[in-house]
C-alpha cells in the first residue's frame, strides 16, 4: 500500500510542475513578447529611418514637400537589364524606374547625370538575389534603398518616390 501512495505522489507531482509552469511561464512569456515588440518597433525601425540633427530643418523639409506637387516632374529611366547575384548570368531582371521629382531644374539634373544613375540602379540590382527580387515585400524596401543611393550621389536632389514601372524577371 505505501508503494501504491509513492506512485500516486509520483505521478501527481509533475502536475504541480506544469501548473506551476503555465502560472507564472505563460505571463512571464507575454511580458516579454510585449517588450520585444516595442523595442522592434521604437528603437530599431526609428534607426531604419533618416535622422535629421536639427528640428528646424525638418520642419523645412516638410514645408518644401508639402508645397512641391506629387507626380508632376518624372523622370523615367527606361529598360534596365541587369543579372541578380548568384545567377551565373543565367537569368536577368528588367525595369523601368521613375523619380518623382521636387522640381524641373532637379529633372534636368537627373537628365544631365542619367548614366550615374543607372550606375546604381545596376549596382543596387546586381547585389540582389532572386529570392529577394521576386518578393513583394521587398519592393518597397528597394525603393528606399534606390532613393537614398541616389540622393548620396545628386545630393541637391528631392525625391518624393521611386517607382517601377516595369518589373520582370525572367
Amino acid at each position: 500500500m505505501a508503494e501504491n501512495e509513492e506512485k500516486l505522489e509520483a505521478i501527481s507531482e509533475p502536475k504541480a510542475g506544469k501548473s506551476k509552469l503555465l502560472v507564472i511561464g505563460l505571463p512571464l512569456y507575454i511580458v516579454q513578447l510585449v517588450l520585444v515588440y516595442f523595442i522592434t518597433a521604437n528603437v530599431l525601425l526609428g534607426k531604419m529611418q533618416p535622422a535629421s540633427g536639427n528640428a528646424k530643418e525638418e520642419g523645412k523639409e516638410t514645408a518644401k514637400t508639402e508645397k512641391t506637387e506629387i507626380g508632376k516632374f518624372i523622370y523615367s529611366i527606361q529598360d534596365v537589364t541587369v543579372n541578380p547575384a548568384l545567377t551565373d548570368g543565367k537569368r536577368y531582371i528588367q525595369v523601368s524606374v521613375g523619380f518623382d521629382l521636387g522640381s524641373e531644374e532637379q529633372k534636368n539634373s537627373f537628365k544631365e547625370k542619367e548614366d550615374l544613375i543607372k550606375d546604381v540602379l545596376n549596382s543596387t540590382f546586381s547585389s540582389k538575389t532572386l529570392d529577394q527580387l521576386t518578393s513583394p515585400s521587398f519592393k518597397d524596401t528597394l525603393k528606399v534603398e534606390i532613393s537614398g543611393r541616389v540622393k548620396k550621389v545628386l545630393s541637391n536632389v528631392t525625391i518624393n518616390s521611386v517607382y517601377f514601372s516595369k518589373y520582370i524577371i525572367q
